[in-house]
């Protein structure tokens, strides 16, 4: 039988790795919604439960995560709103037990953003801006950086190795040539002074709001890239529907950090490999036995049937004009 490094961690491990790093547990354990670590939040006597995340093993090195801490640290020592781990009496923020590495941090409430709400808009760039004007005040030297190989061709050559059903592979290996083709001619407009230190990962998910404040949580993805990364997951609806929340984002943003309008052009060339990166990344997980659980839908003809179709898409709107700024 096939076994995976977190079928280990079970709920004496967990505490006893939370007791290792100097806090006493009451044993109370609540698994939280993720899928890429181990997330837990965990009962702490006489005190407020502590959320510890156990990364997944092999995915980072400890440099890439301790390159992670100090952007979330250096958010939070500009007092801005994100949810940075704890550090001990040592300085130290990341900890490793029986050969898992965590980290802790405070809980914090909240619910996602109204994304229709465009005050809401305008205070999540605010915030955004103030999370790039820290971004560019200095430079990652580990954590990966945006770019096509990675994100797309490697993506594309892991799916045609035998996930595609062998049915569908002819369309797939032609349409995601084409749309390669597509993305890298936008791409190639990306020079090294466009790109920054971001969160990454920038979605309703990692957002709690709370008294009219976005929390930004989970730097789990925290790269190099450009600053209209962290702002094209939050448009929606249609098109005038989402110039109008592209526009109240960089009017915030605009008050703490200067935008280029020229990134709006490439939001459909991220958002193209971000699909393709996100169906490797199920694929490359399937092993996890947490994952066939909770994508019962992914890997079958019909995903990938819809996957195609909605690449298909993804091409015309690469060659629609780009969003204004109203």
């Amino acid at each position: 039988m096939t076994t995976h490094p977190y079928d280990r961690l079970d709920p004496d491990m967990i505490i006893d790795a939370v007791e290792s790093a100097g806090f006493r547990s009451d044993a109370r354990l609540l698994a939280l919604n993720s899928y890429e670590n181990r997330v837990y939040q965990v009962g702490i006597e006489d005190s407020t439960p502590l959320i510890a995340k156990f990364y997944r093993p092999e995915r980072w090195t400890e440099a890439q995560i301790r390159e992670e801490h100090q952007f979330s640290l250096e958010l939070q020592d500009a007092e801005i709103s994100v949810v940075a781990p704890l550090v001990d009496e040592k300085g130290d923020t990341l900890h490793t037990y029986e050969g898992f590495q965590f980290a802790l941090f405070p809980r914090r409430g909240g619910y996602p953003p109204e994304l229709d709400n465009l005050d809401n808009m305008l205070v999540l760039g605010r915030t955004l801006g103030r999370i790039h004007g820290v971004g560019r005040a200095s430079k990652f030297t580990q954590r990966h950086t945006i770019t096509v190989q990675r994100m797309l061709t490697e993506s594309r050559e892991l799916l045609l190795e035998g996930f595609i059903p062998r049915a569908l592979v002819p369309a797939y290996e032609s349409l995601s040539a084409d749309l390669q083709r597509m993305v890298e001619a936008v791409y190639r407009e990306v020079t090294a002074r466009d790109v920054i230190r971001i969160h990454g990962d920038c979605h309703v998910g990692n957002i709690l709001w709370r008294d009219g404040t976005a929390h930004f949580v989970d730097f789990d993805d925290c790269c190099t890239g450009p600053a209209i990364q962290d702002f094209w997951m939050f448009l929606n609806g249609e098109r005038h529907e989402r110039e109008l929340q592209l526009s109240e984002l960089v009017e915030g943003y605009s008050e703490f950090c200067d935008f280029d309008p020229r990134q709006i052009r490439w939001i459909e060339a991220l958002r193209t490999m971000r699909l393709m990166h996100y169906a490797a990344w199920l694929a490359r997980r399937w092993e996890d036995p947490a994952f066939p659980r909770s994508f019962t839908w992914f890997n079958t003809e019909r995903y990938w049937a819809d996957h195609i179709l909605e690449l298909r898409e993804q091409m015309s709107a690469l060659q629609e004009e780009p969003l204004r700024l109203l």
